[in-house]
């Protein structure tokens, strides 16, 4: 089986490679560094720790346990890889010089090697749901301990994991430790093959991240540069298809608050163009973040019905200077985002009915009463409305959001009790 998939991935990596280029025409960013994507690179100090992050949430996951690395192990390297652009610009944001950030390489038999070969880490952390078989592979060839951290994965995926026959359940059984969120991601890792003496609820990584300690004074700081004294809503990490929803509810909330910003974050930079053009066909009065032009900026704010956030790295800020948070590619079908950073800013929160990407966590929130679904624009419009209505329910609410986060907090120390023996061994 492992033949027919090293053949099925050299077949694809050339279409893959053309999309991705392709894709640099609208984002730059992607032919950055594209070596790597085949394991080419700078040869990097070695024996040190490999964790590697598929994108922006992950990365942000990813955050609690590198910091604590780096302070517990400062002369133990660190080599941060991600797959997307954005995942390499969030990781070089929050680490800089702490770490080496690059891309993972494709999992050819060859750009494995050359990877490994230059990066040569004593141990390898991949987080949530990446499953390479010739990246395991190889760590198991090289004796590299791997560690799957904050794993997770669905029973749909089981399922197509399973019709591939052995080729999961070898790379699975080659000594990978499994720290699963939940243990009914632990019963499908082992129904996978995975060991069941190395398998083990450690609980989601995500609880343990920790907002800046300025991050109120930032979002007070934005609040007062484009929306002071204005009621304001945060739609971020919107996808295709979810821009017009979004819009259409904050009609609705301008029928009673007519002073209403809504502050718009796309959740992919290629996407910034398209939709301020979408925005200025519908004569939408809007203005862009990026463009920032000091006082003068924020008279026109002043004057703007949307503001679109068209740059990296802020929506932790524009959460904090939200009155209520829409967390996005929850009303089309691509699975949410990141629900517990406006529930630690204590804002509350809502998302659609399409949460799969982190389904635990919304089911959690939403019986808490720290979140709540809406399906459409209306229902939308209405709960916003609601909310920008009524300060102490806001405040409640948010409250509950707080106490979410910090009742489940302590993966971190518990994925550490796993990596700790192997670092040492």
């Amino acid at each position: 089986m492992r033949f027919f998939y090293i053949l099925a991935v050299y077949l694809a990596a050339p279409l893959v490679s053309l999309v991705m280029l392709a894709r640099g025409f609208r984002d730059r960013s992607y032919w950055g560094r594209f070596a790597e994507r085949f394991g080419f690179g700078a040869r990097l100090e070695g024996g040190g720790i490999w964790i590697h992050a598929v994108s922006v949430g992950e990365v942000q996951a990813a955050a609690a346990l590198v910091t604590t690395l780096r302070e517990r192990y400062p002369v133990i390297p660190v080599v941060v890889t991600t797959f997307t652009p954005t995942g390499a610009a969030r990781a070089n944001a929050l680490f800089k010089d702490l770490v080496q950030v690059r891309y993972i390489p494709f999992d050819l038999p060859g750009s494995v090697r050359r990877f490994f070969d230059r990066v040569q880490p004593r141990l390898a952390v991949i987080f949530e749901t990446e499953l390479w078989p010739n990246v395991y592979h190889a760590c198991g060839q090289r004796r590299i301990p791997l560690v799957l951290a904050s794993a997770r994965i669905s029973n749909r995926s089981v399922s197509r994991y399973r019709k591939l026959g052995s080729l999961f359940r070898d790379a699975l059984a080659r000594g990978v430790v499994v720290a699963a969120q939940a243990e009914g991601d632990a019963d499908r890792f082992r129904a996978l093959g995975a060991d069941p003496e190395r398998t083990h609820v450690t609980g989601n990584i995500k609880f343990d991240f920790s907002v800046p300690l300025d991050i109120v004074e930032r979002g007070n700081r934005l609040r007062e540069f484009y929306a002071e004294a204005r009621p304001v809503w945060v739609a971020g990490s919107t996808h295709a298809g979810e821009e017009e929803i979004v819009l259409e509810a904050h009609e609705i909330v301008r029928a009673v608050h007519p002073r209403a910003l809504l502050v718009l974050v796309p959740r992919h930079p290629p996407r910034f163009d398209e939709v301020a053009h979408r925005l200025q066909s519908a004569g939408v009065r809007f203005v862009r973040r990026s463009r920032r032009a000091g006082e003068k900026a924020g008279a026109t704010s002043a004057l703007a019905d949307v503001l679109l956030v068209d740059t990296l790295g802020e929506l932790l800020d524009f959460y904090a200077a939200g009155d209520v948070a829409f967390v996005g590619g929850s009303l089309v079908p691509i699975g949410g985002h990141n629900l517990l950073e406006p529930a630690a800013l204590g804002v509350p929160i809502l998302t659609g009915p399409h949460t799969t990407n982190s389904a635990e966590i919304a089911a959690l929130l939403v019986s808490r009463g720290a979140a709540e679904v809406v399906n459409d624009a209306n229902e939308l419009g209405s709960a916003v409305t609601a909310l920008l209505s009524d300060p102490e329910e806001r405040e409640r609410i948010g409250a509950l959001g707080r106490d979410c986060v910090d009742t489940n907090r302590g993966a971190i120390a518990k994925l550490l009790g796993l990596i700790e023996p192997l670092l040492r061994g």
